[in-house]
């Protein structure tokens, strides 16, 4: 009897620790969500939200399902192939194809760090008073440094921590200010296209489903050393993956509509319309009183650090690629990489005459370029050559090339708005 209860108590114990297994798994997601709760994001959300007010959170809806479909996709293409999704565009698809689409994902990159350096220069700018440009060499140099010396992964978790700890305020601030719940269920799933809307709608799709984000994705999910050694431990690995997209993009998808949410419940009701993110800090006044600008300042400066960090690792990922090669810091092609995006974001900021608007023209950039990364991904994922017995099915590759339709549909309406 005593065996038996033995027995079943050690059954127990490793059905406990089998449910436990999933924490392991948890990781490339919330990284990958660090870059959609970016000073891009800040930006589009406010000017969503006190432009328009409830009416373009279905933007949010949208982009998170879409990236939830698309990061869970490319995260198969890199655990069953090894290869994140530049080097695998390289080495299964003709030059004419890899190279003009990679090379826009390059300049891809570049937009998403100069929007992630530009945060981290206006948050330097509320602390220490700090001029713009200023602020931008200091913010590139910091990061290049921890780049080149692999010291982020030392405060990777604390800067993730931190950044989600500033996001769940927003959340919890929705129940200190007076939100319109009915017209905001209804903002979350009607779509509608109000006039001179469409900057702000790609801004925000652009700021949610990023380009570099799926190379990202697909390249971090290897550094996670996965018993990949037979078909049971691969199946297990893409099903912990879908948990962690799942967990990790809903926590992004509530963050996203809550700055949303404030904004219209805030200054739309006033009639303000954001124009610079120093204005937003007047969000977390309810919750932090006179230090919210402090708070405010300190949450979008490590935002801006941790997503350029992310934006470089991108830029590295997919420049190797092209050389067939993944990514590593120690590698000259992985550093080229890193120092083109930075580098020349950088040296487009000193251009730039309104921080506020090339934020959101950043996140445009975004969403014109994802198109193309997503129909190469596509393509890649459905055929059978690169992926084996775990292709996309028919129903998996007709969402996936919907997503991409519904993409390109949204660019044309963009262009179509700005020409008339």
């Amino acid at each position: 009897m005593k065996n038996i209860l033995k027995d079943l108590k050690r059954r127990d114990h490793k059905r406990y620790l089998g449910g436990l297994d999933v924490f392991k798994y948890i990781g490339p997601g919330l990284l990958v969500t660090v870059g959609f709760i970016d000073p891009g994001n800040w930006a589009s959300n406010f000017a969503a939200g006190s432009e328009f007010g409830y009416s373009l959170l279905w933007v949010v809806t949208l982009s998170t399902i879409m990236l939830i479909v698309l990061q869970h996709n490319v995260a198969h293409l890199g655990i069953v192939t090894g290869l994140c999704l530049s080097e695998a565009a390289t080495k299964y698809t003709p030059k004419w194809v890899s190279r003009p689409i990679l090379g826009t994902a390059v300049l891809a990159s570049i937009s998403t760090s100069l929007a992630e350096i530009l945060g981290g220069a206006i948050a330097l700018e509320m602390l220490f008073d700090i001029p713009i440009i200023w602020g931008a060499i200091l913010t590139t140099i910091f990061v290049v440094i921890m780049l080149f010396t692999n010291s982020y992964k030392k405060i990777e978790r604390s800067i993730i921590a931190f950044v989600s700890v500033i996001g769940l305020s927003f959340i919890y601030e929705l129940f200190l200010v007076e939100i319109d719940w009915p017209l905001a269920v209804e903002g979350w799933v009607t779509p509608a296209f109000p006039k001179g809307s469409m900057l702000i709608i790609m801004s925000v799709l652009g700021a949610v489903v990023m380009p570099h984000n799926l190379f990202l994705h697909s390249e971090v999910i290897q550094s996670h050393e996965y018993n990949k050694q037979d078909d049971s431990s691969i199946r297990k690995v893409l099903k912990y993956e879908l948990f962690d997209t799942l967990f990790s993009m809903i926590v992004g998808w509530a963050i996203n509509s809550a700055m949303i949410l404030l904004a219209a419940a805030t200054f739309f009701k006033s009639g303000i319309q954001v124009e610079e993110l120093q204005q937003a800090k007047s969000l977390l006044e309810p919750l932090l009183g006179n230090s919210a600008a402090i708070v405010f300042a300190l949450a979008l400066l490590m935002a801006g650090i941790s997503s350029t960090i992310t934006s470089g690792m991108a830029a590295g990922s997919i420049f190797a690629g092209i050389f067939g090669e993944s990514y590593h810091i120690k590698d000259s092609h992985s550093q080229v990489g890193v120092i083109l995006s930075l580098g020349i974001a950088l040296l487009l900021i000193f251009f730039i005459g309104d921080p506020f608007k090339g934020l959101l023209i950043s996140q445009m950039v975004l969403s014109i370029q994802l198109p193309f990364t997503v129909f190469l991904q596509v393509g890649l994922t459905s055929s059978r050559k690169v992926m084996g017995q775990y292709v996309n099915s028919k129903w998996s590759s007709f969402v996936l090339y919907a997503i991409a339709g519904i993409v390109t549909v949204l660019n044309i309406m963009l262009l179509i708005s700005e020409l008339s």
